[in-house]
């Protein structure tokens, strides 16, 4: 007996959850939407953030309140292809809210260099859409989601931003410092006690 599929609309494609977002990887078949998908969840690992795969190959979206929900099939979870070395086994989720699509190109295609900010829209709702060149590495394409991702969340903070105690820290010191050298200048005032 298998598992019923999801609801939505199936569509050949790969998702993963990468720290608190879903990222849907579209492209044919060979042009590393696998790879793409192991290489953020390698990078959410060693960037302590989360990193979970949803589906691979074959994921359903649907709508739910003004954003896209991915899921995969349960009877694949935690099943993911790597090209040449067969079926691997990675964590999985069994589904997110989708925050970015990014589509690959494909070994016969080639996107423009500067590509116009893009919107997919999915399931009748709009989501960012980052075009990648499949000829890149999977590492390099990864480091591009994640850059996107930090711009389209705001999450600065893992993006070399500072938190907010490192801020008063900060404050403070330099007001010690400011002080500091504001002490130094200053002389005693002269006494009229002779």
């Amino acid at each position: 007996m298998s598992a019923a599929a999801p609801e939505g609309t199936g569509v050949h494609a790969t998702a993963v959850v990468y720290g608190e977002s879903g990222v849907v990887i579209l492209g044919e078949s060979g042009s590393g939407k696998s790879a793409l998908a192991l290489a953020l969840i390698d990078r959410a690992k060693r960037a302590g953030l989360f990193g979970a795969l949803i589906g691979d190959d074959r994921v359903w979206l649907r709508a739910a309140n003004g954003r896209v929900i991915a899921a995969g099939a349960p009877h694949m979870a935690g099943l993911i292809e790597r090209r040449c070395a067969g079926l691997q086994t990675a964590a999985s989720e069994p589904a997110a809210v989708v925050r970015l699509c990014v589509e690959l190109s494909g070994s016969n295609q080639r996107w423009p260099r500067w590509p116009a900010s893009a919107e997919e829209i999915v399931e009748g709702v709009g989501l960012p859409r980052l075009k990648l060149d499949s000829a890149a590495c999977a590492t390099d394409n990864a480091l591009a989601v994640d850059e996107r991702l930090v711009l389209l969340t705001g999450d600065r903070a893992k993006d070399g931003g500072i938190s907010l105690e490192q801020s008063a820290a900060v404050h403070k010191n330099s007001l010690l410092r400011l002080c500091g050298r504001v002490q130094g200048r200053l002389k005693p005032a002269p006494t009229t006690d002779g």
